[in-house]
């Protein structure tokens, strides 16, 4: 597979209008406001000092997470499902600061499907170096489901409730390889093969030595949803300078902000810290750049030169609803 050449969301051909609609658009941003039932139904608690984060801290540094796959995606590729279903518990855990420890899965299909899902996560099971610990697994030939589980541990867990005004936001992301043209993934790990491992485990760190206090990973919400999710605990605001956003070269704005990209961050960093995070991300040449400070406001907005565009007011619209 061809690589791209790593380098940053400079074009003017896209309209920075454009860009902000289309992630008002993403289907997957938009999904993230049915989550609200969960605080309606359990209630307002601080859930292991969140909620908000992509997985709880229970005990001593213990990190547990889980993902349920879309249906319709499990049906029409099952092998990339169960490899999915893996990638996305990985990049939880080291959003949280952690190392995985194991997976744990259950998948409901026919044998047939089951053995291509099965086939997805040892996969990446491999490649990222957790084990597959356990599960359920039920013979079934109506519409199939699976979600994986993972656990993991961190010496410093990051937690969106220690993001403030006056850190640097750090966009990080694997640019080798392309996109898909079917759906809005950008599988760079098909490129950076074994390197992928340690990449998921440089967060961990990151966040032990202090250089990143809080992480969210890029999931089907883009870019923006999923900064949108790490800003709204704590209603704040950042303008995102459009042009510093490490992208991969020939991939429109429009695809780049509202993709899933197997390995892509958005870290906040004290003052100060700057240097070293970026050196980290360097020396194994994975791309990073500040592309903002947050600030008390409750905008996020995207900003090329003097142009800015507002595309969100997180004092008024809420993204997940989740109390807090």
């Amino acid at each position: 597979m061809a690589e791209s050449t790593a380098g940053s969301a400079g074009s003017t051909s896209e309209s920075l209008a454009d860009i902000a609609a289309a992630c008002l658009a993403n289907p997957g941003l938009a999904a993230k406001a049915e989550i609200a039932l969960v605080g309606e139904v359990l209630g307002d608690t601080d859930w292991q000092g969140g909620p908000g984060d992509d997985g709880a801290v229970v005990g001593d540094g213990i990190i547990a997470c889980g993902e349920a796959l879309f249906p319709p995606f499990v049906a029409a590729d099952p092998h990339g499902a169960g490899f999915a279903a893996v990638l996305a518990n990985v990049n939880d855990v080291a959003a949280m600061g952690g190392v995985p420890l194991g997976i744990v899965d259950t998948v409901v299909a026919s044998e047939p499907l089951a053995r291509k899902a099965f086939a997805g996560m040892r996969e990446a099971a491999e490649l990222y170096d957790v084990p597959i610990v356990g599960g359920h697994f039920t013979l079934h030939d109506g519409q199939p489901s699976i979600s994986a589980f993972a656990v993991g541990r961190s010496a410093a867990p990051l937690s969106v409730t220690r993001a403030a005004p006056g850190q640097s936001l750090v966009v990080a992301a694997a640019l080798d390889g392309r996109m898909r043209e079917d759906f809005p993934f950008f599988p760079a790990f098909e490129s950076r093969g074994r390197r992928s491992a340690g990449d998921v485990r440089l967060l961990g760190a990151l966040a032990e030595a202090g250089i990143v206090v809080a992480a969210k990973d890029i999931s089907m919400a883009g870019l923006v949803g999923s900064l949108a999710m790490l800003l709204e605990p704590g209603a704040l605001g950042v303008t995102v300078d459009v042009p510093a956003v490490p992208a991969p070269a020939g991939v429109p704005l429009v695809r780049w902000f509202n993709c899933f990209p197997s390995f892509g961050f958005l870290l906040c960093v004290p003052a100060g810290r700057e240097p070293e995070c970026l050196a980290a991300f360097a020396e194994r040449d994975l791309a990073a750049a500040v592309v903002g400070t947050l600030d008390p406001s409750g905008s996020l907005a995207l900003r090329r030169g003097e142009e800015r565009v507002e595309v969100l007011d997180l004092r008024t619209t809420p993204i997940t609803g989740l109390p807090r």
